[in-house]
């Protein structure tokens, strides 16, 4: 997986890297395995050009707190010093990064998923981060589509629960 990939050029460039290097070592030990390669999707310019990078990447992993950092233009670290002046006005509801922004950041991984899917049907796709273990979070990720979730380890009984009952909510 390669992350912080804004333009397709950088993942081809990298993904060569990596390729000729896993060749080499292949060689030189005389092994071989299946394996494939992606991308984290973390800043707006990759979802904007989530078509092109799709030609070359296997699977997309949304790094949702990079892209809600990127999409905010504010960090964990700076949000700590204002959401509760911010829950108390009703400016949020929730914290973006323990939550998936749908109305944003949502629509974000939306067209990225849409244009990914357009250009490579079989991308496998899903993120990576503490949203993964948020039940509204990962009951979203289902309904756009996401293959799978990832979260800390303490929080795989909670996602593993949400996926579950978002399926019996949305099968498909």
């Amino acid at each position: 997986m390669i992350p912080l990939i804004g333009d397709v050029k950088e993942l081809t460039y990298v993904k060569n890297v990596v390729v000729e290097t896993i060749n080499k070592v292949f060689e030189e030990q005389n092994y071989s395995l299946e394996y494939h390669i992606g991308t984290m999707i973390e800043v707006p310019r990759a979802v904007i050009t989530a078509d092109e990078i799709a030609a070359e990447a296997e699977f997309f992993s949304f790094g949702t707190n990079d892209l809600t950092q990127m999409g905010y233009g504010f960090s964990r670290d700076d949000a700590g010093k204002f959401l509760n002046d911010y829950y108390n006005k009703q400016i949020f509801e929730s914290d973006p990064f323990a939550r998936i922004d749908q109305k944003g950041i949502g629509e974000l991984m939306k067209i990225a998923v849409k244009k990914g899917k357009e250009v490579r049907k079989d991308i496998k796709l899903g993120i990576c981060g503490e949203h993964g273990g948020d039940p509204s979070s990962v009951e979203f990720c289902h309904d756009i589509g996401l293959n799978y979730v990832s979260c800390s380890p303490f929080r795989v009984p909670i996602a593993r629960l949400a996926a579950a009952q978002a399926q019996l909510r949305n099968p498909r």
